[in-house]
């Protein structure tokens, strides 16, 4: 079982977040805490984990290290006789409020893996996001969490703004490369909706070879895909979770959870999540429903598609991909060598 703890604060918005986040309502921390902390009660109630059955938690958002480490103390208290002896515990921060005394305060409560929002190491590109953090704001960062010892550290990478080149992106990833990491997400920049690049779509690039410029590189510095955004000699537990669809609770307003075939939606309006956090909508998923998601998800990562879950359609048609060397079939699981490809084969199998 996993769980995702959501924090919705950040010092500013990024022009291309579609996250629920928000830049002015910092003096709700103490009760959107107390409140996550009852709905926390509440989900556990709800989804009955035994004993050391949570293999990893995720603390997302937003921006988590907007909040201070003794508001997620009590959080800790009540999980850790439920957290398996070696989970996988994540915190995503910003590299400007990711200071030396809240990753020490965040490490002792156990958590044991960061994920950092650096995005590029390039100042006018960071301008351009409207980053809040200097290159060497990410490079301290990095440094800072190695030597408290954190042993599992990931950055995220943006490609395709515009501007981009293989001169500017290989800057970055040698620059990432010169840090303690063991893991890349790197992400196509996206245009969503309700964000501030949506009103100048022009800022994307539309430019494939960088796609695979950005995989190769990383490959040859010994980072395996293994999934369509994600690299690394470590390969995270949670993400893996998410892509087998593991039950998993979601807690914090914005945040989703899971359970064999509903998922549950608390507010995402912070007020109204503070009012009433175990106020959830449920959505019901349909066996058709869950064998999309299964195929979308297994065949843009390593974890494939047991052939036991296709029915004879989808099974000839993914076994006619096998034969024009499209997938790949190996002890009962098709795997699809090109995950950039991942959504285009789904639509071929779900025909």
């Amino acid at each position: 079982m996993l769980l995702y703890i959501h924090i919705p604060y950040c010092d500013s918005k990024c022009h291309y977040c579609s996250f629920n986040s928000y830049v002015d309502k910092f003096d709700t921390r103490k009760n959107y805490m107390s409140a996550l902390l009852q709905q926390l009660k509440f989900e556990l109630q709800r989804f009955q984990p035994k004993a050391q059955e949570i293999e990893s938690i995720f603390i997302g958002g937003g921006t988590p290290s907007t909040v201070q480490p003794q508001l997620f103390k009590p959080i800790f208290e009540l999980l850790n006789p439920l957290i398996k002896e070696d989970a996988e515990i994540t915190t995503e921060a910003n590299p400007n409020s990711a200071t030396l005394s809240w990753l020490q305060g965040m490490y002792d409560l156990g958590v044991n893996r960061v994920s950092f929002g650096v995005q590029s190491f390039n100042k006018e590109k960071l301008r351009g996001l409207n980053r809040n953090h200097s290159p060497e704001n990410a490079i301290d960062a990095v440094n800072n969490a190695h030597e408290i010892g954190f042993k599992n550290i990931s950055i995220d990478i943006i490609y395709n703004y515009q501007g981009d080149t293989k001169e500017l992106l290989e800057k970055d990833l040698n620059q990432a490369f010169e840090l303690p990491i063991n893991h890349i997400s790197a992400y196509e920049l996206t245009i969503e909706s309700e964000t501030k690049f949506y009103e100048t779509p022009e800022v994307k690039q539309e430019d494939d070879s960088l796609a695979f410029f950005v995989k190769k590189t990383i490959e040859i510095k010994g980072f395996p895909q293994y999934e369509i955004s994600n690299y690394g000699t470590y390969q995270s537990i949670h993400n893996q979770g998410y892509w087998e669809l593991k039950d998993y609770i979601g807690v914090g307003a914005g945040a989703v959870g899971f359970k064999k075939n509903k998922r549950y939606y608390p507010h995402t309006n912070i007020e109204n999540y503070i009012k009433e956090p175990c106020e959830t909508r449920e959505e019901r998923l349909t066996q058709e429903d869950l064998l999309t998601e299964k195929i979308l998800l297994g065949l843009r990562s390593n974890i494939g598609i047991k052939e036991q879950i296709l029915d004879e359609k989808t099974k000839k048609n993914a076994d006619f991909l096998v034969e024009h060397k499209k997938l790949n079939h190996l002890s009962s699981t098709y795997y699809n060598p090109n995950f950039f490809l991942s959504d285009e084969i789904a639509l071929y199998i779900l025909d």
